[in-house]
């Protein structure tokens, strides 16, 4: 089945759901990497989040998550834009030893010193408007308590989120409490019925196990979950791998880093070779192409984060 991200809305209750499920757009993005299964799991349930949290991005952009790590993972990062283009990568210490049963605490957060950023970026940049950056505390044992600890602090929305991922397929689901109704006051209006709704939704949705979720396509899920409820479903739509790097953008890089050190470079190695981290492409700079990036008074934009 291809790879979809499928919007519900719940009649009768003030929830609304998504579930996620990749399989080629996930075999894209290890296509050249090797990571060991606990990193793995690890960086498909990040994917499947981003996914999740980018299906309600208001205005053509990207939402891009951060891991950055004390232990022997030392960064994750996941980009998936407004229309559900995604890349990602992961960064190991040298020295890393990944156990089988490595904990997200063993891989990321060993000394407490990890942290979680999630950044909004507009690609029009509208006067006034600029990317937004939340610094998120590693609260919790993994990405989707993080996330719903995040979501609840700074949006005031409860969501939960239940993930799983191996090397074969991502899929997740997430449920999301809409905002209360506002009374003539402007104040918020507690509705029991609503909190009712909410709590049996959780109930439901909290039976799924790890397993189910990997071995289950998400039509069956829904099914199994909430047959009994009057849900509308949205047509899925369908995320994808894409790599936004370019020639272009890896010269800009160098030119940011200024002709001296971009000259100190080349007398040590002769050519530059400036590898993309999320798709594997190599684009390699001679001498005549350094010098040529800082004779050209076009301008252009500044690189994304991808290429290191």
């Amino acid at each position: 089945m291809k790879d979809q991200l499928k919007k519900l809305l719940f009649q009768h209750a003030p929830v609304r759901g998504e579930f996620v499920e990749l399989s080629e757009t996930w075999h894209q993005i290890q296509l050249h990497h090797g990571y060991p299964l606990p990193v793995t799991r690890l960086l498909g349930e990040m994917i499947g989040a981003a996914v999740l949290l980018s299906a309600n991005i208001k205005f053509d952009g990207s939402l891009i998550m951060q891991v950055q790590g004390s232990g022997p993972v030392r960064l994750l990062v996941v980009e998936c834009d407004s229309s559900l283009k995604i890349r990602a990568t992961a960064k190991l210490a040298e020295d890393a030893v990944i156990k089988e049963n490595a904990t997200f605490t063993d891989l990321i957060n060993p000394n407490g010193t990890g942290r979680f950023v999630i950044t909004l970026d507009p690609h029009d940049k509208v006067p006034g408007q600029r990317p937004y950056q939340g610094i998120v505390s590693l609260d919790g044992e993994s990405i989707s308590r993080i996330i719903e600890n995040y979501m609840k602090q700074s949006e005031q929305l409860d969501t939960r989120i239940w993930l799983a991922a191996d090397s074969l397929v991502i899929r997740g689901l997430l449920l999301q409490k809409m905002p209360p109704e506002t009374g003539p006051d402007g104040l918020a209006e507690k509705n029991d019925e609503d909190d009712k709704a909410w709590e049996h939704l959780l109930a439901l949705a909290s039976t799924l196990k790890t397993e189910e979720l990997l071995e289950t396509d998400i039509e069956t899920l829904q099914h199994r979950l909430f047959w009994e409820e009057d849900l509308f479903a949205f047509d899925p739509v369908h995320p994808a791998f894409s790599c936004s790097c370019s020639r272009e953008k890896v010269g800009n890089m160098l030119k940011m880093l200024g002709k001296k050190e971009i000259d100190d470079a080349l007398k040590e190695q002769g050519n530059l070779a400036i590898h993309c981290d999320f798709c594997g492409k190599t684009y390699s700079f001679d001498p005549v192409d350094c010098a040529q990036l800082f004779t050209d008074n076009s301008s252009s934009e500044p690189p994304g984060p991808s290429v290191h």
